[in-house]
């Protein structure tokens, strides 16, 4: 499997915090791979260093094998990285509808349609405002909007985070469906039993550096290595 991302000892500073220390990592092509850590490891600083949305340092990031380390946001994301924020960027006085058609590129195999045929809570919700949305219908409008950018890769922050199971359920769903579409998907979510029902690979980021790597069975048996790092024992 060829990779759609490279990433090879990725710096980042937030002033004089030196919070990436050269992370390094890959993500394959249709591969969804999820980055672990306690709170303050840098998974955030690494998205969005990937992303843009903050200029690394030092160290490079392939994406389809060009480098577009310190490139801004925006043309990182014409390229098809899509980062899908934890605050999620709804414009709330927009309907669902409105909000979604601001992502539409026309070359992208998914327009409104397909949006609405893996999120139909989105098209029973179409013309309502944003802020009138759950938190898991403004999660599934982020990366729905996003979708529609025409993503080649997918960059998730703790997209469950604070909602119910059986909204959970529905997201982890969507996301194997969009897996399944050839979408690469690059995640981060504190909520493990989630990540190992979606991931083929994780790692591990401690203090600004990678300290483990694993595809998904072993991940799951390896319970030492989720108790020194994460900090949980999983069910």
């Amino acid at each position: 499997m060829s990779n759609i991302l490279e990433v090879e000892g990725l710096h980042a500073h937030y002033g004089k915090s030196h919070v990436l220390q050269g992370v390094s990592m890959t993500v394959g092509e249709a591969e969804l791979v999820t980055l672990l850590g306690r709170n303050g490891a840098g998974k955030s600083t690494t998205l969005k260093s990937i992303a843009g949305a903050v200029a690394p340092t030092g160290g490079r990031v392939r994406f389809q094998g060009a480098d577009i380390a310190g490139m801004p946001a925006h043309r990182i994301a014409t390229r098809g990285v899509c980062l899908v924020p934890e605050h999620r960027g709804i414009f709330k006085l927009l309907t669902v509808e409105e909000n979604l058609l601001l992502g539409l590129r026309r070359q992208s195999p998914w327009q409104l349609a397909d949006i609405y045929r893996i999120f139909p809570r989105l098209k029973e919700r179409r013309r309502n405002g944003g802020g009138q949305l759950s938190g898991g219908e403004q999660q599934m409008l982020a990366i729905g909007r996003a979708l529609m950018n025409h993503p080649r890769l997918l960059i998730l922050d703790e997209p469950v985070e604070g909602l119910a199971p059986v909204i959970v359920e529905e997201i982890v769903a969507q996301l194997k469906t969009i897996k399944a579409a050839g979408v690469a998907i690059l995640l981060v979510e504190q909520n493990l039993e989630v990540c190992v029902q979606l991931a083929d690979r994780h790692y591990i980021v401690e203090q600004g550096v990678i300290v483990h790597e694993a595809g998904n069975e072993a991940f799951m048996a390896d319970h030492e290595v989720k108790d020194r790092y994460l900090g949980v024992g999983l069910a």
